[in-house]
């Protein structure tokens, strides 16, 4: 046996030695009266009220302090998706023809994707040459929020961009046994479809992982590249270089893992953030219930506060309302004797 509230056990000792000495006191009183009086009348029910009173104070904390034994199984039912966020961070990222980069409009829509996960677990993989997990599935959104505004160019390995590399990161991030409520979000300006982009998207759809891609840029003109000192264009034999939003590539990703492709606007409006592309696509991805039981010690005081209240009530009505009747003390006058 073990109690939440062990305080009241201190409490529970203390009532019966206070009812001792309060009975102790009376009678003590009861005897001196005695003394100079011939009627003292006594209460019949005081003792007995006064030890049903005390019964049902103890019981009551005791149960107050809350006794467990034994174990008890609780079932709970949780809805949970998980998701996983993969975002380019090569330096084609740091375009401006999305304000204030490709990048940092990217960075800006996962933080409102975050806002609409509720229960749901995310992850974050950033990528270039290699898909790197920078945030495991999680749903401590805080944790995801620091690890989501540290992301930078230099937080995948440098090299041209593998969309493959990528996917496989991020599938390796997924848990195999709930691949019914994964779901993954990749957010690139594009590339190609070397390596293994394609089989890869395949093997998500094998799993029933949704790939929902989505382009960022300009797909018509393009924009240049800042160079890494930040002061000017990064050039290639004398011409400034310009990249556009490279959409078939993402295009067949999601096609082949049954997923959807969402360029974002680059005027950026309510019905292009990651959050409503979230609400609105990403909800058809079903919700895991995960029945979980858990094993906890019984709560037992209702066994020692229901007598106990029953107690104090009987207590109280044998004194219709008060505690005790008070005694009564009648003088009876000496006869005196007249001289």
């Amino acid at each position: 046996m073990r109690f939440v509230n062990p305080v009241f056990l201190v409490l529970t000792a203390i009532v019966p030695i206070v009812g001792l000495w309060w009975a102790f006191l009376r009678a003590r009183r009861e005897k001196a009266l005695a003394k100079i009086t011939l009627n003292v009348p006594k209460s019949k029910s005081s003792g007995l009220q006064m030890g049903l009173v005390i019964a049902g104070l103890m019981l009551a904390l005791f149960a107050a302090a809350r006794p467990q034994w034994g174990k008890t199984t609780e079932k709970t039912v949780e809805r949970s998706r998980n998701v996983v966020v993969a975002i380019d961070v090569s330096r084609s990222m740091l375009a401006q023809d999305v304000r204030p980069n490709r990048l940092e409009r990217a960075k800006a829509d996962v933080a409102d994707l975050i806002d609409s996960l509720e229960g749901d677990r995310c992850a974050l993989v950033a990528f270039r040459r290699t898909g790197v997990v920078i945030c495991p599935l999680t749903t401590d959104h805080g944790y995801l929020r620091s690890a989501l505004e540290q992301l930078t160019p230099e937080s995948a390995p440098r090299g041209e961009t593998d969309l493959g590399s990528a996917i496989r990161a991020a599938l390796e991030a997924l848990d195999p046994a709930a691949d019914d409520h994964n779901a993954i979000i990749m957010i690139s300006d594009g590339g190609d479809l070397r390596g293994e982009a394609l089989q890869n998207a395949a093997l998500a759809a094998k799993r029933k992982i949704p790939i929902f891609t989505v382009g960022i840029g300009d797909p018509k003109h393009g924009a240049a590249i800042p160079s890494e000192d930040g002061r000017s264009e990064l050039k290639f034999q004398g011409q400034t270089v310009k990249v556009k939003l490279e959409e078939t590539a993402l295009k067949a990703i999601s096609e082949a893992s049954k997923g959807r492709y969402v360029p974002l606007a680059t005027a950026g409006t309510a019905e292009t953030t990651l959050g409503a592309i979230y609400r609105r696509f990403l909800r058809q991805v079903a919700a895991k219930e995960q029945n979980e039981e858990a094993e906890r010690a019984a709560e037992r005081y209702q066994i020692f506060l229901v007598p106990g209240l029953v107690l104090l009530i009987a207590g109280a009505a044998l004194s219709k309302g008060r505690f005790a009747k008070k005694t009564s003390v009648r003088f009876t006058p000496t006869p005196s004797t007249n001289i």
